[in-house]
């Protein structure tokens, strides 16, 4: 993992938001995600610098996720490292809108 998906990972492991359980690189399909929240639907995808160029793939990548029923939020490594909790906010309203 990198320093922003281990860091982002010490907030949402052993059910410490909102007592949902997260998984860590979750097989999906034919991807394998970042963090997901099986029962809340709720996908959260940390992007370093490299995901610049990969836009189109990581838009298809989505559209399917979405199309299987998830919710899909996309962070930045900087976003995730400058603004951890307001990260953290922004996925519990995600899960809470999804009960």
């Amino acid at each position: 993992m990198t320093e922003a998906e281990q860091r982002l990972w010490q907030k949402l492991k052993r059910r410490q938001l909102a007592t949902l359980k997260f998984r860590r690189q979750q097989p999906i399909g034919s991807f394998i995600v970042d963090f997901v929240c099986l029962e809340r639907r709720v996908i959260v995808e940390v992007d370093g610098g490299q995901h610049a160029d990969r836009v189109p793939d990581d838009e298809q990548r989505t559209c399917w996720l979405q199309a299987q029923g998830y919710r899909v939020l996309r962070f930045w490594n900087n976003e995730v490292l400058g603004e951890t909790e307001a990260v953290v906010q922004a996925i519990f309203e995600a899960v809470k809108s999804r009960a």
